[in-house]
């Protein structure tokens, strides 16, 4: 009996063209397939979904939103680049977990979430790299059943961290990076290899 391969799901709060927050979670997708583990990179650009609301939620969960539990249903992980607006979580962030966080069907609230894990990155182009938000995801994630591993990485400078191929110039922060990915595929591995 061959077990199912766990895989992470990675996207970024930021729905914007030239995120550095895309940047960074499109390289942990990379560093994740490299480190032996699956993850599948989306972009939330591509599920729009309407503001948090119980009146639209009566009338029937957004087809996006469903796309969007589907994908979340099939991984038994998340890592999520979240940038940081005005020292918070981005409201695009905020929204697609409120949606992903409601009872649907056979599953309770917060029943896409249990028993998975979460890892988290930030960037910004400013000095502080996205920690203010940090805690506040952190405590976000947490909240809705998540397991989140400690030592999230923090990329201040993102502007000018990136190479021509989408690498870290830094090879320190590209080992801190590295180094992410490897405990959450070596968690996933543990709880369910």
């Amino acid at each position: 009996m061959t077990s199912t391969p766990t895989k992470v799901l990675v996207f970024a709060g930021s729905a914007r063209e030239g995120s550095l927050n895309k940047q960074l979670a499109h390289l942990a997708a990379k560093r994740i397939e490299a480190l032996g583990g699956h993850a599948t990179f989306i972009d939330l650009k591509d599920y729009p979904c309407p503001l948090f609301d119980e009146d639209i939620e009566a009338q029937g969960m957004p087809e996006n939103v469903q796309k969007l539990r589907a994908l979340l249903a099939e991984h038994q992980a998340v890592f999520i680049a979240s940038p940081e607006y005005n020292g918070f979580i981005t409201p695009l962030l905020k929204n697609t977990l409120d949606w992903l966080s409601r009872p649907y069907g056979d599953t309770p609230g917060l029943g896409l979430f249990a028993g998975k894990w979460a890892a988290l990155v930030a960037a910004s182009p400013g000095g502080l790299g996205g920690i203010r938000a940090m805690p506040l995801a952190q405590q976000l994630l947490a909240n809705l059943s998540l397991t989140v591993l400690p030592q999230p990485l923090s990329l201040p400078q993102a502007g000018s961290a990136f190479n021509d191929s989408g690498a870290l110039h830094d090879e320190a922060t590209g080992q801190k990076l590295d180094a992410l990915c490897q405990r959450l595929v070596d968690s996933l591995a543990k709880t369910h290899g």
